[in-house]
């Protein structure tokens, strides 16, 4: 009896061995000996996307969504190249994802082949791993490593490239792939808080006066939202995220006060103006978190799993602790014990005065009129449309203004929520969530998508069709690059490139088999959009907007002014 099996046969073991239930991509001649082999391969699916962009996005949305791996695939040259910016998203993002492309036959790589091009040097700015396996007894090593560059230490996208000839070839002793590769019992192994450095910490945990918990997507990387809050439960403590923590913490918790960015909000900004401390947990103090680093802070106490991302940025202020978040709450938390209750005692007025300006802040964001006619304000759609998702609702809004009016949404369950903020790829809410149903079906899903995204991502309406889903699609549409226009206007007073003509989205969705509706009063919308979400089928609301609701000057999110 013969074992033998060809080299995309052997690639597609590995991924079922590594868990990987879905591979999405655009099919290609290089592709076939792997998309072929996972036709006969159980508990691995292959969904086909209109763009090779939206197989990257797809990938990235599930890692998001699970801390587990799928992967995409592309041919070479062109194929190849239409994956990068999605794989830049699931980069700058930290998630997990195997990026599988297919070259020519080894002896003419480098040469003047058929859409010949360089994918290892490609893609390598924009992977934690990038290499290319020219020889059939190189898959199990490579496939081997990438898994554990993907899902180690801060997580992210491994790139492998492969010869043509290496998947298309009969391996004919091939390496026993198990069921369970015995690597995923470890790999997510995070390192705990050194004694030392953990002593310090309460000390200056114990001694500040207005100490401030500013989560970002390490928290939500590590699922660490109960130990967070925990700890500043212990503690009374304030909660705040970055940009890309939005969901780590439910935002209706007494302690949480939002999400500081570029943008706001006017409670966060305050919390963290008040700070003469910070725990920065899993938060990397890039630049959409302190505005290009002109954010002044104080003390700062920096907690990474990744030794390298500590004290980059205020560096002068930064005491590091490499740990994963979890392990350090927890640890923090049984450290300080019963010497808390002072500490807590001290605060109460800080805390008492930010809980009064949260409830402002929520009533200064309520919507004002629950039924206007014709264009409706994209702050009022966010809060009223919260007001009929079911509470296990996942929220994916698109780059751009969606993302920003998305502050409005309380969330209460983690991984509940999803957005591209590292790298800000538009496109990404529709094709994201195709691949939040393919993980639960029963699940609902919202995305919210400006009309400039919906049209980078338009072709995704069929495979949307294809794949069915409870997903209700509600395009924002100002018939512009709404955020640019807005920042255009606020600056330079004209504008330039960003406006369209009317499209009607209702209209190309129901062409492409999904049901489609133009809403332009609220009422209407939140019936539709609360019938979508517990219903069997996508649906495409396409709502006209107020196009002089500007996010960039809507007063909630404004930076807070201690005359205030």
């Amino acid at each position: 009896m013969t074992t033998a099996k060809t080299g995309g046969q052997l690639v597609v073991d590995y991924l079922r061995s590594f868990g990987v239930e879905y591979v999405f991509g655009v099919v290609g001649g290089q592709t076939l000996a792997i998309t072929d082999a996972i036709i006969d391969t159980p508990g691995i699916e292959f969904i086909h996307t209109r763009h090779e962009g939206a197989a990257a996005v797809m990938a990235d949305a599930y890692g998001r969504l699970t801390g587990r791996p799928a992967a995409c695939i592309a041919t070479t040259g062109p194929g190849a190249t239409n994956l990068l910016t999605g794989v830049g998203g699931a980069f700058r993002d930290s998630s997990p994802a195997f990026i599988l492309t297919c070259n020519n036959n080894g002896e003419n790589i480098h040469k003047d082949d058929a859409q010949n091009a360089d994918h290892v040097e490609l893609f390598a700015p924009l992977t934690k791993f990038s290499r290319l396996v020219a020889h059939a007894t190189s898959i199990k090593q490579a496939m081997e490593e990438a898994y554990v560059n993907a899902m180690s230490g801060n997580p992210g996208p491994v790139h492998l490239d492969f010869a043509r000839d290496t998947i298309e070839g009969t391996i004919e002793n091939p390496p026993v792939v198990p069921e369970v590769h015995p690597s995923r019992s470890w790999v997510t192994d995070r390192p705990s808080p050194n004694r030392e450095a953990l002593a310090r910490v309460v000390e200056r945990v114990l001694s500040a006066e207005r100490p401030v918990i500013w989560a970002g997507n390490g928290v939500n990387i590590a699922g660490g939202g109960e130990a967070v809050l925990a700890l500043a439960e212990a503690l009374d403590i304030p909660v705040i995220t970055t940009f890309n923590g939005i969901g780590s913490v439910p935002t209706g918790h007494p302690l949480v006060f939002g999400s500081l960015t570029r943008m706001g909000t006017n409670l966060s900004s305050r919390v963290i103006q008040g700070a003469d401390l910070v725990l920065a947990l899993g938060n990397s103090l890039n630049a959409v978190s302190t505005s290009r680093w002109k954010r002044a802070l104080p003390e700062v106490v920096q907690v990474d799993v990744d030794p390298s991302m500590i004290g980059r940025y205020y560096g002068e202020v930064t005491y590091g602790v490499v740990s994963d978040v979890v392990s350090f709450s927890d640890e923090l938390r049984a450290a300080v014990g019963e010497k808390a209750a002072p500490a807590r005692a001290s605060r109460a007025d800080w805390i008492a005065e930010l809980t009064a300006a949260k409830a402002q802040w929520l009533e200064d964001t309520a919507v004002a009129d629950a039924s206007p006619e014709g264009f409706v304000s994209p702050a009022d759609i966010v809060t009223a449309l919260r007001e009929v998702a079911p509470d296990d609702t996942v929220l994916i809004p698109d780059a751009g203004n969606p993302g920003i009016w998305s502050f409005l949404w309380e969330i209460t369950q983690p991984r509940s929520y999803i957005k591209p903020v590292g790298f800000g790829n538009m496109g990404f809410a529709l094709p994201s969530a195709i691949a939040s149903t393919l993980i639960d079906a029963e699940r609902p899903v919202l995305a919210l998508i400006g009309d400039g995204s919906l049209g980078m991502s338009l072709g995704e309406l069929e495979t949307l069709a294809r794949v069915g889903g409870r997903i209700c699609v509600v395009v924002l549409n100002d018939a512009s690059y709404g955020n640019i226009r807005q920042e255009q206007e606020l600056h330079f007073g004209r504008t330039v490139g960003v406006d369209f003509n009317p499209v009607d989205f209702a209209a190309v969705a129901r062409g492409m088999g999904v049901d489609g509706e133009v809403v332009s009063d609220l009422t209407t919308l939140k019936d539709r959009v609360g019938a979508a979400l517990r219903g069997d089928r996508p649906v495409v609301l396409d709502v006209p907007l107020d196009r002089d609701v500007n996010a960039w000057t809507f007063p909630p999110f404004a930076e807070f002014s201690a005359g205030e």
